[in-house]
Parts: structure tokens; C-alpha cells; sequence
């Protein structure tokens, strides 16, 4: 049976390597980024809120 710490102590080595391998964004990329992000989320909440009050108006909707 193995060593419960060297398994430990081998998955932070190679998650450290890991990351020095990674490219991590520069300034403007992330605040692109970013902008991006809260534009789609205000437009989904957008889409949402409009879908919602059609459907409870079509939920309301009592005929003559």
C-alpha cells in the first residue's frame, strides 16, 4: 500500500508545475473579458425578465 502523503505531496508538486506552464491573461484581456461577461449576464437577465412578463400576462389571460 502506498504513502497517503507522498500521494499528497506529488499531486501539489505537479499542480505547481502545472501552473507555471499556464498563460495567464494580460490586463486589457481580462478587463475585455470581464465587460463581456456583465454585458451577456444583463442581456440574459433582460431576456428573462421580458420572457417572464409574457408568460405571466398569457397566464392571466381570462377570454370574454
Amino acid at each position: 500500500m502506498s504513502n497517503p502523503i507522498r500521494k499528497v505531496s506529488k499531486y501539489t508538486i505537479d499542480v505547481v508545475e502545472e501552473l507555471k506552464r499556464c498563460v495567464w491573461p494580460g490586463k486589457s484581456e481580462l478587463v475585455q473579458s470581464t465587460i463581456l461577461v456583465l454585458i451577456t449576464c444583463i442581456v440574459l437577465a433582460l431576456f428573462v425578465q421580458f420572457a417572464d412578463q409574457v408568460l405571466q400576462t398569457l397566464i392571466n389571460f381570462k377570454p370574454n
